[in-house]
């Protein structure tokens, strides 16, 4: 959801005339788009801002600006925390910074401009999207659960849905700009449709993707437990590019901590979603959101948490240690577990999930799999002469490659692969590449970095730089959305 509203922001911007400042370089405008999930985004906020002083006192007219969920909670704390900012914005008003900017240029003084309610639906606003042949695609905004731990609904809202006619209408804009894979994105993706009345409009709107002509993938995220109904699950396994990937957070599995943390479902609940979905697609892919050391979790509570880890085997879990977070009720809640032991507990289920992910990933040594060949996603690609993809399960690849696959394959391109090891984060291909199918994914790769789609013979290289962190469990504390 922040990428999504980062790219909303850099589009705004470059729509206003601003243009994208070369590396090494000062920029004109500094933009922190924050979260506040986690208290350590408060710190490393306050920090950067801290750190950016100098810069901005060496080049006057800089200007700062900090938006998102911390700047909807801090509101104008943050200007008297660090008098040099310019602007803040909130979630509800991201339209507003080019405006922001220019009246705190003209008036010489910081603008803070919160607004309580949605003002314009982010994806209705310009973008520049980070990637050529993948795109966020928002369904909704904001949260209609009261989860006791989670502050974000006080700080997006009550849930508010688009029409699918317009979701659908964005998607085919992107297919039509050579996007070959979409991510719907919703606070609680699965509860899309309760504000226009209609408990199927989620299945409805995967099936719907499903007749995208040039539509190759289309994954969610995230969804909750409670609005995980069967249509859906059936929309998943028909629709051929709806891919077999499932990221449902868990938080707990203990049924206790489950309803004190306000999550209207238990233990047997969610395994039983996951039953269903390992039955309707065998080969599906799911991971998680754990939180450790919950207020008042006893031991007994957290094995049962390691238990529903075993039987659900995640390919993978981001695990957080319990994060407090003023506003939220668990915040006064009694029985606050001290630091040594939320750290022993998050390390057993850190070993053991890391073990189950690496088991899982070695199951598939000797299958073959068709890639989304991605950019910028193996740190040590270039010295290993590897390329990076993503299985139709969003498990990371890196697969070898030749001199002459190198001058064919792009981003955006599918190569088919065969795995010859797995790793608790990632799988290996190092028996070369069976096969390559060109797309127009990759041509829009090739337009935007300046190459001729079709022009034979150009090394594409190794991507190196801009590598996200591949998916792994977090170092420390925080609560998960979903």
């Amino acid at each position: 959801m922040n990428v999504h509203d980062s790219e909303r922001l850099s589009g705004l911007l470059e729509d206003a005339g601003y243009e994208r400042a070369a590396e090494d370089t000062t920029a004109d405008v500094v933009v922190f788009n924050t979260c506040a999930v986690r208290e350590n985004a408060d710190n490393r906020l306050y920090g950067n801002l801290g750190h950016l002083r100098p810069a901005k006192d060496a080049h006057p007219g800089m200007q700062i600006a900090v938006g998102g969920c911390l700047a909807q909670k801090d509101r104008g704390e943050i200007v008297r925390r660090a008098p040099w900012v310019d602007v803040v914005f909130g979630t509800h008003n991201i339209g507003s910074l080019p405006v922001l900017l220019e009246r705190a240029r003209v008036q010489r003084e910081a603008q803070v401009e919160i607004e309580e309610s949605l003002e314009t639906f982010p994806s209705t606003l310009p973008s520049r999207r980070e990637s050529a042949y993948a795109a966020w695609v928002s369904v909704s905004v904001g949260c209609n659960n009261t989860c006791t731990f989670c502050i974000v609904p006080s700080l997006r809202g009550t849930e508010k849905d688009r029409r699918p006619g317009d979701v659908l209408a964005e998607v085919r804009a992107l297919v039509d700009e050579g996007v070959a894979e979409v991510t719907l994105l919703g606070q609680n993706v699965n509860a899309y449709g309760s504000e226009f009345g209609d408990r199927q409009a989620f299945s409805k709107l995967l099936r719907a993707c499903g007749e995208v002509e040039g539509l190759e993938r289309v994954r969610f995220t995230s969804p909750h437990p409670r609005d995980f109904t069967d249509d859906v699950i059936e929309a998943m396994a028909e629709t051929p590019n709806v891919m077999p990937q499932l990221h449902m957070p868990l938080q707990s599995g203990s049924s206790r901590v489950l309803k004190a943390m306000r999550r209207s479902y238990r233990q047997e609940r969610f395994l039983s979603i996951v039953g269903k979905v390992r039955e309707a697609m065998p080969e599906a892919a799911i991971s998680t959101d754990i939180i450790v050391g919950f207020p008042g979790e006893t031991e007994e509570d957290f094995e049962e948490t390691l238990h529903v880890v075993r039987e659900a085997r995640f390919a993978s879990a981001f695990t957080f240690q319990y994060s407090k977070r003023p506003g939220t009720p668990a915040a006064e809640m009694e029985g606050h577990l001290p630091k040594e032991v939320v750290q022993e507990r998050y390390e057993r289920l850190v070993h053991l999930q890391e073990e189950i992910s690496a088991e899982e990933n070695r199951r598939l040594v000797g299958s073959e799999l068709e890639l989304l060949v991605s950019e910028g996603e193996g740190r040590k690609n270039g010295e290993r002469r590897r390329l990076s993809g993503r299985a139709p399960d969003n498990r990371l690849v890196h697969f070898a490659v030749d001199d002459d696959t190198a001058e064919r394959l792009r981003p955006g391109d599918f190569a088919t692969v065969e795995v010859t090891y797995g790793a608790p984060h990632h799988l290996v291909a190092d028996s070369g590449v069976r096969a390559v199918r060109p797309t127009r994914a990759g041509d829009a790769w090739a337009a935007r970095n300046g190459r001729e789609p079709e022009q034979p013979g150009v090394l594409l290289g190794m991507p190196t730089v801009g590598a996200p962190a591949e998916p792994q469990p977090a170092a420390s504390g925080g609560c998960g959305i979903g």
